[in-house]
């Protein structure tokens, strides 16, 4: 499922009736040109900024629940919490390299300042989330390594103010420079 959203596969016309439709309102798809990025076969995703917003919602919960299972004293579900993150943000970082900065990068070739803002983003992300994992693959195993304990929750508030400041940067400077290509 991921893949195909990843790589484009078209959604399927009627899902089951389980499955909830997704809310395109107030930009239907069917109103936006679907034209490729420039040197692409990436499409234009009407829902892609949406899709990634609700990642940062997502991210920021698991991330709080990572530090309430942690002031309890919880390892394992702080264990278990961190894995989730690793899932979700993994998730993220590939739909945002293969969608949306490629796409991006694309579309603002001929944007010389619009351009080098885009890869400053990319480049300065793939640091972050190499840094982030770091963190990550330190800490899996908190609840077997009591000798952690005592330098998680410092290193957790400090992933979780770069994850902030990201996430608000992202959404107020990045994400408004993703419109159709014409």
């Amino acid at each position: 499922m991921i893949l195909d959203f990843l790589f484009g596969k078209k959604k399927q016309e009627n899902p089951p009736p389980s499955v909830p439709q997704p809310d395109l309102t107030p930009i239907q798809a069917t109103q936006i040109k679907q034209a490729p990025a420039p040197g692409t076969s990436i499409n234009f995703s009407p829902d892609l900024v949406l899709h990634l917003e609700a990642d940062h919602q997502k991210l920021l919960q698991i991330f709080t629940s990572i530090g309430d299972a942690f002031s309890v004293g919880d390892l394992p579900v702080t264990t278990q919490r961190l894995e989730d993150f690793r899932g979700a943000l993994q998730s993220h970082l590939l739909t945002e390299s293969v969608r949306l900065y490629i796409y991006l990068e694309h579309a603002l070739a001929q944007d010389a300042e619009s351009h080098a803002l885009i890869h400053e983003f990319r480049h300065e992300m793939e640091g972050i989330g190499k840094a982030v994992l770091e963190f990550l693959g330190k800490y899996h195993q908190l609840a077997v390594q009591p000798n952690l304990v005592a330098s998680f929750g410092n290193d957790l508030s400090a992933v979780g103010k770069v994850l902030v400041e990201r996430i608000q940067r992202e959404e107020s400077t990045l994400y408004p420079l993703y419109l159709p290509a014409y």
